[in-house]
């Protein structure tokens, strides 16, 4: 009465709603204050263990497949975390160094010196959000955006064609933009529809 729930929860499969007995005849089990630690034990179990299970063991297995034997043993959870999702960290300075110019650009060209101040200016998540619209990726390699080595390539001169991104090689085709907000919001704009087809 004071719940109204019993030890059944709805989840959804395949886009249609299906009702899960936490234990055997849970539909029948009224959670009340005596059971209620109970039934949220449960329910964590089976949002966090049981409702995943199937897909975690694939995972499990083409994991231990690529990347299995004794040297996984020598990783700390942290270490293989990183392995696994790449670095957290973002050093721009790192970044910049190690970004290479072509077709004329140069680390001292005006609209290079627009897009970096354009970048610094990002926050973490607009910087993954650029990173994924040049890499294909909005991981940071486990050693740091220095590893990174993307190109910034000279795409024509001034132009109203926007950034143009050749994921499989980091590349950026860059027009050599008249203003500085002309090049971000043509930037900006490239980031914001850069998905589809896998293409950027």
């Amino acid at each position: 009465m004071v719940f109204c729930q019993s030890f059944c929860v709805t989840d959804t499969m395949y886009g249609e709603n299906i009702d899960v007995d936490l234990v055997d005849g849970g539909s029948e089990i009224d959670v009340t204050n005596e059971n209620r630690e109970r039934f949220v034990q449960l329910y964590v179990d089976y949002k966090l263990s049981k409702s995943v299970e199937k897909q975690f063991t694939a995972f499990c297995r083409g994991f231990h497949l690529v990347c299995g034997g004794p040297a996984l043993t020598l990783f700390r959870p942290e270490e293989l975390e990183m392995l696994v999702c790449g670095s957290v960290e973002l050093d721009m300075t790192e970044f910049e160094q190690a970004t290479k110019y072509a077709n004329g650009y140069t680390k001292d060209t005006t609209v290079i010196k627009w897009l970096w101040e354009f970048l610094y200016s990002l926050s973490g998540k607009d910087l993954r959000r650029f990173l994924e619209y040049v890499t294909g990726s909005d991981r940071v390699p486990i050693k740091g955006l220095g590893d990174l080595g993307i190109v910034i390539q000279k795409n024509e001169g001034d132009s109203e064609r926007l950034p143009t991104a050749l994921t499989c090689f980091s590349r950026l085709l860059l027009p050599e933009y008249a203003t500085q907000e002309k090049m971000r919001q043509k930037l900006l704009t490239a980031m914001d529809n850069g998905k589809g087809f896998g293409l950027a």
